[in-house]
Parts: C-alpha cells; structure tokens; sequence
C-alpha cells in the first residue's frame, strides 16, 4: 500500500507547520486584542519577568531564582485579578462570532447614521441628553431585556421622541442595530474607574461603563453642555463635532480602527 505509506508521510510532514501555523494565529490575534486595550501592560510585566529570569538562571542568582519560583503563581493571579475587565474584552473579542478574522459589513448604514446624528444634533441644541448604543461582535441581550423592547425603524423623530423630557425611556439608552431600534430605556453598566472627571455625569459614566464592558460603540449627548461624545474600547471622546463623531462611527461599525487624525481637536478623556 504504496499510496497509504505517501499520505502518511506527507501528513507527518503537514501536521507540524499546520500545528505552528494555528497556534501562532491565534496567539497572534490574542496578543493584537490585548494590545488595543490597557492590558497590554500585562504583557510588559510578562516581559519584563522573564528577563530577569532569564538573567537570574544564565547567572544562577539562586535567591533571585527561589523568590521568582515562589511568587510567580501569585503574581499571575493578582495580575488576572487586577485587569480582569481588560482580559475578558482581549479573550471575548478573539473568541466572540467571526473574530477579528473574519469582517462582516456594518449592519447600520450611512444614511441611518447621519438620521441618529442629526436628531442627536438637535437634542444637543435643547440641551437634552441621549445615550445610543451600537452593539458590534459581542452580544448585549442582557442589556437589552433591562429596557423596553420596541423593534422600531430608524427614524430622527422617533428619537427625539424617545428622549424628550416627558417620556417615561428618556433617562435610559436606546439600543440600535440592523438599522433598527430594538430597545429603549435601558441600563447600561456604570465605570469603575477612579480617575473619571468629576463633571461626567451619569450618562457619561454609563457610556464609558458600556464600552468597557463590551466592544459597542455608545455616543452621548451631555444634558448639562449639549456636548455630542463617544465611547468605545474603555475610552471616551469628549466634546466632538457631529461629521467627526459620524466618520467615527462609520468607521468602528465596519471594525476600522479609528486613525488618530479622524479626531479634530477632540479632548480625549480615558476612564
């Protein structure tokens, strides 16, 4: 069984480079969606302990070595422990329905964009506030079942409707998606981080909460200034101007990254 004896030779040879060949694609995926967010500092902090444990082997600084092999497993833990929210939005995004592979077409289009933003427009000039989610990769059923499901076309009057003063939806966000808003009123999660600015509000906060807790994309009218912000991958730009706030927009729902020179002098406010 000449034959036999070929497909097994060459499959000894296949399996070795495809067995490299996945693993580095997804160690390489990981390490790009560690890198976009803060806990690329857990990647120094691996770094910089294996130098020394190198250096300390290489040397045999054997008290070095004895500590490193008795607070490692510590370290790792109180690490994990620490960027928590930053590793589950690393691993969520590498593992989350098509990846970072595999790019599928904004499900809001152009046009919807600009019907949001110029009903967000007008609300800013009312100074009333408005908090409108866009969800990406990962699902928010969870935030969703915490409003008032509505299923409703687009539309810039229905927006301003759901945000007037007299609504009973107003003080919660909207959730948009397929060119539809499928909820109104909802919770989002609020920032637990410390260094916020004390002049963010709440809406602000839940903004920022949302985006640190999935990969949506949430912009927010400030009822205090009438400022249009957005906040996406745990940072929050405040203050933009509506055509740079929809190029943004356009942009991460079609999973571009945004190019530092999309934002025109923009106050950028990480959380």
């Amino acid at each position: 069984m000449k034959w036999l004896e070929e497909i097994w030779y060459v499959r000894d040879i296949i399996r070795p480079l495809l067995d490299i060949g996945i693993t580095t694609v997804i160690l390489y995926r990981l390490y790009i969606n560690i890198a976009r967010t803060s806990a690329v500092q857990i990647l120094r902090i691996f770094i910089i302990t294996g130098c020394i444990y190198a250096a300390a082997y290489i040397f045999q600084l054997s008290t070095l070595l004895w500590i490193i092999d008795h607070i490692l497993l510590a370290v790792i833990i109180i690490t994990a422990i620490i960027y928590q929210p930053e590793l589950r939005r690393a691993f969520t995004r590498t593992w989350s329905r098509g990846g970072r592979l595999f790019r599928f077409g904004s499900q809001t289009s152009q046009e919807q964009i600009e019907t949001i933003l110029n009903a967000l427009v007008v609300l800013s000039a009312k100074r009333r506030g408005a908090l409108i989610v866009f969800p990406r990769k990962l699902g928010v059923r969870g935030i969703v079942d915490t409003g008032t499901r509505l299923n409703a076309d687009l539309s810039s009057a229905l927006i301003l409707t759901l945000f007037d003063h007299n609504t009973p939806l107003h003080d919660g966000a909207a959730i948009v998606q397929s060119g539809k808003i499928i909820s109104a009123g909802c919770f989002l999660p609020l920032s637990g981080q410390a260094d916020i600015r004390r002049s963010f509000g709440a809406r602000h906060r839940a903004a920022l909460g949302m985006a640190e807790d999935t990969d949506a994309v949430v912009i927010c009218v400030s009822e205090e200034t009438g400022s249009i912000s957005l906040a996406y991958n745990a940072n929050l730009y405040y203050d933009l101007e509506p055509e740079t706030a929809k190029r943004m927009i356009i942009a991460l729902l079609n999973y571009h990254d945004v190019n530092p020179e999309m934002i025109e002098e923009v106050s950028h406010a990480k959380e």
